[in-house]
């Protein structure tokens, strides 16, 4: 009989115990949500929220007419037939590939090299923290005021022109701004000045982390420093490129800013052919703030996101392949 009464106390503990562990645990979940609490009401008033109304805006009929609105009238997919048969929005997506691929090939290119000249213990480069806080800086800019500044830079009495005149090199002022190539030129220039910092410090953490014994068993088999970038390094950071490219495509897909600047809204350089540096998002804060055609803006908004969905699916399919 003592013994039972001792197996039974001692399950009366046990049970005791692993209550008050359980007790404990759901404090700490409590503690948990209490914490995401504020995370979860942000990303819904501020993302899904808009996300679902920007979704439901594109299956209605909704603009401005004057001083009347029409609408919101339920027209199904009438919004997609409509921004397909317009030829405009093919010219505007040309128009955003053809300034990211000018800015995007060279980034990558000067980033990949600087990043494996700052890794490379063998240089012992000098400075090397002062050189890559001032590459990183003009991330830190705001694209609006780099626009400014580029807009003041390049105009037809700028400083570019007086100094390019003073040297002999023009005999007259250049109005970059007012043709196609130079203008789609500087817009590539800036989100290239802009971005080139920030994918070098990603690419550069990325070789940093691979294993440096990998490095001295190629010198030792003789492998030159072309070799081991192309053999050892490039593959290794797969990964990281893959995210840079995706990031810089949806960047690259949201490219409003330093057009709207450099062309005043038109997106149009007076000398070229009409709209050539129009973006897709620069269309879509037309139907915003001109048309106010908010059925339209939903519509063109889904579009980019089933774009950008399904590049990225692309990239990320084609990039991580096993070889």
């Amino acid at each position: 009989m003592a013994k039972e009464k001792e197996k039974n106390q001692e399950q009366k503990t046990e049970t005791v115990k692993v209550q008050n562990k359980n007790k404990k645990v759901v404090s700490y979940n409590k503690w948990g949500i209490i914490f995401l609490l504020p995370f979860v009401i942000v990303y819904l008033v501020f993302q899904l929220i808009p996300l679902v109304s920007t979704i439901v805006y594109s299956f209605f009929e909704y603009y401005d007419d004057g001083l009347d609105m029409v609408g919101p009238n339920f027209k199904a997919f009438g919004n997609y037939i409509k921004l397909f048969a317009n030829k405009d929005l093919f010219v505007y997506a040309g128009n955003t590939l053809i300034m990211w691929i000018m800015g995007f090939i060279p980034q990558i290119i000067i980033s990949l090299l600087l990043a494996a000249w700052f890794s490379d213990p063998r240089l012992r480069l000098k400075a090397a923290g002062f050189f890559k806080t001032v590459i990183y800086l003009p991330n830190l800019i705001m694209a609006s005021a780099f626009a400014m500044l580029f807009f003041t830079l390049f105009s037809k009495t700028g400083p570019v022109n007086s100094i390019l005149m003073d040297l002999g090199l023009f005999s007259e002022e250049y109005a970059f701004l007012d043709h196609e190539w130079s203008t789609r030129g500087l817009v590539a220039f800036m989100n290239f000045l802009m971005w080139f910092g920030n994918t070098t410090i990603l690419l550069m953490a990325g070789m940093m982390g691979i294993d440096p014994a990998l490095f001295e068993a190629a010198e030792v088999d003789g492998a030159t420093s072309t070799q081991v970038f192309f053999r050892i390094s490039l593959p290794l950071l797969r990964p990281i490129l893959v995210y840079v490219l995706i990031t810089s495509l949806i960047g690259g897909l949201q490219m409003f800013d330093v057009p709207q600047i450099l062309t005043k809204g038109t997106g149009n350089p007076l000398m070229g052919s009409n709209l050539t540096t129009m973006t897709l998002i620069m269309n879509l804060n037309r139907h915003l703030s001109v048309s106010k055609n908010y059925g339209m803006a939903g519509t063109l908004s889904v579009l980019l996101f089933i774009i950008t969905a399904i590049l990225s699916f692309i990239v990320f399919k084609v990039s991580t392949r096993k070889d």
